[in-house]
């Protein structure tokens, strides 16, 4: 078996719903613990379990700010993550466009054989 790769480990992070909140919440700005459990219906000491998570992906980090311990979004992970998905998305668009061109020609088939029943 495979050790775990960054990319794993980010898109193991990803697979759950509150982690994905709350980095949706971190892109918009630095946020506590406190902050980040406020609009879920768990524990902090679930969200902590959720933060380590992320942490131990690289797609969090935490700073220190007096008594502050502000959680900030880290983009790399991200991007990484981005920059393997946008192969297969190359991959779908390149499909869609010989699945259009196959329409076009079927399209254009057919409206010869209509023309060809008028006559």
């Amino acid at each position: 078996m495979q050790a775990a790769t960054p990319l794993d480990a980010t898109f193991a992070a990803l697979a759950d719903p509150t982690r994905r909140a709350i980095l949706a919440r971190l892109a918009e700005g630095e946020a506590t613990v406190l902050e980040l459990a406020q609009p879920f219906a768990i524990s902090q000491p679930a969200i902590s379990k959720h933060l380590k998570v992320l942490e131990r992906a690289g797609l969090i980090s935490r700073g220190r700010d007096a008594q502050r311990r502000p959680c900030r979004l880290e983009p790399t992970p991200l991007a990484a993550a981005n920059h393997w998905l946008e192969n297969y998305r190359r991959f779908w668009e390149e499909s869609f466009e010989r699945l259009d061109v196959l329409l076009d020609e079927m399209k254009a088939e057919q409206k010869k054989v209509k023309r060809g029943k008028r006559r």
